[in-house]
């Protein structure tokens, strides 16, 4: 879903107020009525979005695009980078990746860190543009600066790989940490893995494994798969076997299988074992 505009004015205040207390129809009410009183380009945007996520509104996503299309000819670059979305994604009218890719750049250009992340991808997939990873890396530190944890976990990739920057292992980790921060689980697995080796950063196995533990909550089968060994072996938390199958079977029952594992648990008492595999079963039952 296109989050809705941050609103500058207070006016547009009561109809962002409204959408975020999912008094849509309100919303819908109060953004007609500023664009009819004020040409209001935030609320033409708020329109589009309420009729591209069906809210208040039956979805017309040719509508949505209609509304997108005339707040982002009067500057807003909100606007702009879900228009673009819609015309990169085919909705409300044809797939046009040349419209999405002025779009996003115009967006970008106006400080929304979005479209930059977005505008990055496609440098980066060198389908839609030429591939270019120095200015994918420009984009994406432009996005990260802003505080997108997308970004910045991407950006954390580049610096540990040297893709379109200099390798920097510690810049990585920062990055890493930044979006782990904002729950980010990808970053959180990576963070949590550089800290229980102290690969670019001081070496903490106890703070790599409580973030391993929140990844794997948060249903990250590498994390899972990654916390299972760690309480197989007791480094950096207690052993735990019956714990680490649990683990070991959640991450296996989406696909994460590791035969290391089927190994090692194999000698845990069929009581252990049974406990484990309740534990397992009650967790994937109740996703």
């Amino acid at each position: 879903m296109i989050p809705a505009p941050a609103p500058d004015d207070p006016n547009v205040d009561l109809v962002f107020g409204a959408y975020q207390r999912g008094q849509y129809k309100t919303a819908f009410d109060l953004a007609t009525q500023r664009v009819q009183d004020k040409g209001d380009a935030k609320a033409m945007t708020m329109l589009g979005e309420l009729y591209a996520n069906a809210m208040g509104v039956r979805r017309d996503d040719a509508k949505a695009a209609e509304w997108y299309r005339r707040a982002a000819d009067a500057g807003d670059r909100e606007g702009m980078f879900a228009l673009a979305m819609l015309r990169l994604e085919g909705r409300g009218g044809p797939v046009n990746r040349d419209e999405a890719v002025k779009l996003l750049a115009s967006s970008a250009k106006l400080g929304n860190p979005k479209a930059a992340y977005n505008l990055a991808l496609l440098y980066l997939d060198g389908q839609t543009l030429p591939q270019d990873l120095k200015r994918a890396a420009e984009l994406l530190r432009v996005a990260a600066d802003a505080g997108n944890p997308e970004a910045q976990y991407a950006l954390a990739t580049f610096y540990k790989e040297g893709t379109g920057v200099p390798k920097d292992l510690e810049k990585a980790v920062r990055l890493l940490q930044a979006a782990s921060l904002a729950d980010n689980v990808d970053a959180e697995v990576e963070y949590a893995i550089a800290l229980y080796n102290g690969t670019g950063t001081p070496k903490n196995e106890a703070a790599g494994v409580a973030l391993l533990r929140k990844a794997a909550r948060q249903n990250s089968p590498i994390a899972q798969n990654r916390l299972a060994h760690v309480l197989l072996s007791g480094r950096g938390a207690p052993m735990d076997k019956v714990e680490g199958l649990k683990w070991h079977l959640v991450a296996k029952g989406v696909g994460k299988g590791d035969p290391m594992l089927d190994e090692a648990f194999s000698d845990l008492s069929p009581a252990d074992r049974a406990k484990a595999e309740a534990a397992a079963r009650k967790w994937l039952g109740g996703k």
